[in-house]
């Protein structure tokens, strides 16, 4: 039987009706002399029935073989899409995969006994641009459907909104998502993009929203929080999205924030050394502004046998890029000097033979390189608001100890400090302390007024993370959880 039917191992004839009077009769009207030249029990007849059921056999795993061998195949382009699209590639290199994995196991494979069925499996996946195309909307719908299905199952859920403008200057609200399910497990992804091709004021993006709210059946009735970056369009008071969403009956009371990473990056600029940071880009300019300067600056660098081979540029909308740009502009400082020395036709820069310039450069250095660690510690996935307040409290101790042991004239933690005082043959006690630790304090100073909305959930975030503590006062902080999520009492 194969299938649910019975089929005959001679004439390999089905028979509809799998009862075993059918089966004889079919036997003794069409293969009666098989009685008389394979006698019953005899071993001619059980060779001969063993032969017959490996030839059955055979034939129908030719067909098994085929469509497990093109599952296989499409499994694999699949596999290959995903890659070529988490890397931004082209579609159209899909074919230059296939090509090189060929190439690969011919050689790969040489030995091998079975080298010409690798080889036509390899080539048996297709990846065409149009096939990668077709595989990557069946991914994208795929993983549409299973975010919608948790957003279905989820117990609640949280809302980040970031608005910018993409390569075509057309500006792009981004939605993403963090839902908590019933085990206590979270899953967060980025839910949609939304397209703002007119005007971005709160109402406009409120509009926005709401018309994907409608669209989807978006369970709104989950909402907890919505964070945003903070701009007015997001948060002003009449007219500002989060305004717009209070006044909607469809939404519920919710929490909301200004998001921490943005008001870090904000922090970090209100470092008052303004005049470092123009004459340091100025002299970046002047220097990659000219293709003509640029080659003759990377031509002096590599005679200079130097680790860096250009000078980097500085933009707002990156936020770790001005401590990078500060970084490679103070290692490549002796090779500036030394190439507007050489060079005709540049401004002068006093300031590149001020030692105190140079000191402060240095200083302000070190101190966004601390920032920019503190930012790349609060990005990532899965990070709780407990991790991050945490993170932000670690990093206004560590400051206030840095000061402290700046005012000591220790700059152990403040390397590029110390590498120009020693560069300037002077001893740390010559140093102005006083001038750098007024910058700590001023940038302490903005992470507290800043950080203001988070202080009020400090405490629930020392409780969950330290919940046996000794002075733990356990009715007051349960009044303070009640008084910051009295919503929640509704549902």
């Amino acid at each position: 039987m194969t299938f649910s039917k019975c089929v005959c191992l001679i004439c390999q004839s089905a028979i509809a009706i799998p009862k075993k009077g059918n089966v004889e009769q079919h036997f003794r009207t069409i293969h009666g002399k098989y009685d008389t030249d394979f006698p019953l029990k005899s071993e001619l007849r059980k060779r001969k029935v063993k032969e017959l059921k490996s030839q059955l056999s055979g034939q129908q795993s030719f067909f098994t073989q085929q469509t497990s061998k093109a599952k296989v195949a499409t499994e694999a382009s699949f596999r290959v899409s995903h890659i070529i699209v988490n890397n931004k590639k082209s579609f159209q290199d899909g074919e230059m995969v296939k090509e090189a994995f060929v190439e690969a196991a011919d050689s790969l494979f040489r030995n091998f006994k079975n080298k010409a069925e690798i080889l036509s499996s390899i080539k048996a996946v297709q990846l065409s641009r149009c096939t990668v195309t077709r595989r990557c909307e069946v991914i994208a719908e795929d993983l549409t459907r299973q975010l919608w299905t948790d957003i279905g199952d989820c117990e609640c859920f949280s809302l980040q909104l970031d608005e910018s403008t993409d390569v075509s200057d057309t500006a792009q609200m981004c939605i993403f998502i963090r839902m908590v399910f019933s085990d206590i497990t979270t899953k967060e992804e980025l839910s949609t993009l939304l397209p703002m091709k007119e005007q971005t004021r709160g109402e406009d993006i409120f509009q926005s929203f709401k018309n994907f709210m409608e669209k989807t059946q978006l369970p709104v009735y989950k909402l907890m929080s919505i964070t945003t970056d903070g701009a007015p369009a997001m948060v002003g008071r009449l007219n500002g999205f989060i305004a717009k969403c209070r006044q909607d009956d469809d939404f519920p009371d919710f929490l909301n924030y200004h998001c921490i990473i943005h008001q870090q990056a904000l922090c970090a600029k209100m470092l008052n050394m303004k005049e470092i940071m123009d004459v340091a880009m100025k002299i970046a300019c002047s220097i990659r502004a000219r293709s003509l300067q640029r080659w003759l600056f990377r031509a002096h660098l590599e005679k200079a046998d130097c680790d860096h081979s250009e000078l980097l540029l500085h933009t707002d909308v990156r936020w770790l890029s001005r401590g990078k740009f500060l970084q490679r502009f103070r290692e490549l400082c002796p090779e500036i000097k030394e190439f507007f020395r050489v060079t005709a036709g540049h401004a002068e820069y006093t300031q590149l033979n001020d030692g105190q310039w140079l000191l402060d450069l240095a200083f302000l250095t070190d101190l966004t390189n601390m920032l920019n660690d503190l930012n790349l510690e609060l990005q990532g996935k899965d990070k709780t608001v407990i991790n991050m307040i945490s993170s932000v409290n670690s990093f206004k101790q560590k400051m206030k100890h840095l000061s402290s042991k700046l005012q000591r004239h220790d700059l152990a933690n403040f390397q590029n400090l110390a590498s120009e005082l020693e560069m300037q043959g002077k001893a740390c006690v010559q140093l102005d302390s006083a001038r750098y630790t007024e910058q700590i304090d001023n940038c302490l100073s903005e992470f507290d007024k800043r950080f203001q909305d988070f202080s009020l959930l400090e405490p629930v975030a020392t409780f969950m993370c330290y919940p046996f503590r000794e002075d733990a006062e356990v009715d007051s902080l349960a009044s303070q959880i009640a008084t910051l999520l009295e919503w929640k009492m509704r549902f």
